[in-house]
């Protein structure tokens, strides 16, 4: 069974935090507000919850489950080293609306898809968000909507099409961007714009003037 907090009401707000983070502990599903959309999640290292994650959403292995972070030096922890340009742009963008897929530890227990040794990362500039990622550590996130669907603008648009398998809802009204994260990838030699979303290409160049930006 569901239950949805509305975490604008100081009571619902704490009771619903604290139900989300014990939900994610026990390996189930949560919907949980972010800066850009509605996000449905789970303990990034628990391999069953990511696989339900993938299953309620409707999506295949091929599109790997980004990953949210509590902070900056969480980062550190997933990845064999950050770079220079890497670091740029996680101190002008975090916690903010822009992802960046990065080569992972080989040693991380995790699976999240067909990801070949890279995983998006972002660090969500939400209190709610921010809160949970606290205590839980990293969490596997994607929009919380059925693959093909729109991306939920609130929790209640989330629980119309993921239903009961999402334990938790974390309401908190419309809000944020309401257009996803711009991603970049910065495995590459000269890193590159992947998807433009909250963060335009102009804002980035100023951080690492050579980024390019994806023809596809």
């Amino acid at each position: 069974m569901s239950r949805i907090f509305d975490t604008r009401q100081p009571t619902e707000r704490a009771d619903g935090i604290a139900a989300a983070i014990d939900a994610v502990r026990r390996g189930g599903l949560v919907v949980l507000p972010t800066d850009t959309v509605y996000g449905i999640g789970a303990d990034a290292f628990d391999r069953r919850a990511v696989a339900d994650l993938i299953t309620a959403k409707g999506r295949g292995r091929d599109m790997p489950v980004p990953v949210l972070v509590g902070s900056w030096r969480t980062l550190d922890g997933l990845v064999m080293s950050v770079d220079q340009r890497t670091r740029d742009l996680l101190e002008a963008f975090w916690p903010g609306g822009l992802t960046l897929v990065v080569e992972h530890a080989p040693s991380l227990a995790w699976d999240l898809g067909d990801a070949y040794g890279t995983v998006a990362v972002r660090m969500p500039l939400h209190p709610v968000a921010l809160e949970i990622l606290a205590e839980t550590g990293p969490m596997a996130v994607s929009s919380a909507n059925a693959t093909g669907h729109p991306p939920a603008a609130t929790a209640a648009e989330a629980q119309a099409q993921l239903g009961y398998q999402v334990g938790v809802y974390l309401e908190a009204g419309e809000g944020g961007a309401q257009v996803p994260s711009t991603i970049v990838d910065v495995t590459r030699d000269v890193p590159r714009v992947l998807r433009l979303g909250a963060v335009g290409l102009d804002e980035l160049r100023k951080v690492v003037p050579e980024l390019e930006a994806s023809t596809g």
